[in-house]
């Protein structure tokens, strides 16, 4: 069993590991945007894709973690294990992956003129919420690492389901452009 110092280390280890592959990753698009800039809108595209889809993981697997961490007693070992992998799963993935999206999704309605459709402004309304969701998420992580989440199982049960009807509605915005 780690003690707390040592999942403190591991965490920043972890971070730093993320912070290199961040940097990595900011290299490589800026290379393909140097080497193909008139393919760089299909990868900007793509980017945005693998970036929303591990920012949606995150978001429906942290809630997931919070159900069971409710379970937990608190100061127990379990409870302990729940606290570093909500926390790394915020820090390491989901946060980078929100930040990315943002990032290249603006880029890409910039760049395809999106910003006078009015499907966009819904979808970013959509995005909006989700990334307040993702804030209320952010808020429970630290709740529970704190040993103060009042929330029972069933409140995050329901959480749970708010980015997944964000993003239905999102993706039937972004495909099928209703108006």
């Amino acid at each position: 069993m780690e003690t707390r110092e040592e999942m403190a280390v591991s965490g920043g280890k972890a971070a730093k590991r993320a912070g290199v592959a961040i940097a990595i990753f900011l290299a490589l698009t800026g290379a393909l945007f140097l080497l193909d800039p008139s393919r760089f809108f299909l990868w900007a595209k793509a980017i945005h894709v693998i970036a929303i889809i591990s920012w949606m993981a995150g978001m429906v697997y942290l809630p997931r973690l919070f159900i069971y961490h409710c379970e937990a007693e608190r100061g127990s070992v379990q409870s302990e294990t729940f606290k570093v992998m909500e926390g790394r799963l915020l820090r390491i993935i989901i946060n980078p992956a929100m930040t990315i999206s943002w990032v290249f999704g603006l880029w890409l309605a910039w760049d395809a003129g999106y910003f006078t459709e009015a499907w966009f402004h819904v979808k970013l309304l959509g995005v909006i919420l989700l990334s307040a969701c993702h804030g209320y998420l952010a808020r429970g992580v630290r709740m529970f690492a704190e040993d103060r989440n009042d929330k029972s199982q069933r409140h995050w049960r329901l959480v749970n389901e708010i980015p997944t009807v964000l993003m239905i509605a999102i993706v039937i915005l972004v495909i099928v452009k209703p108006f």
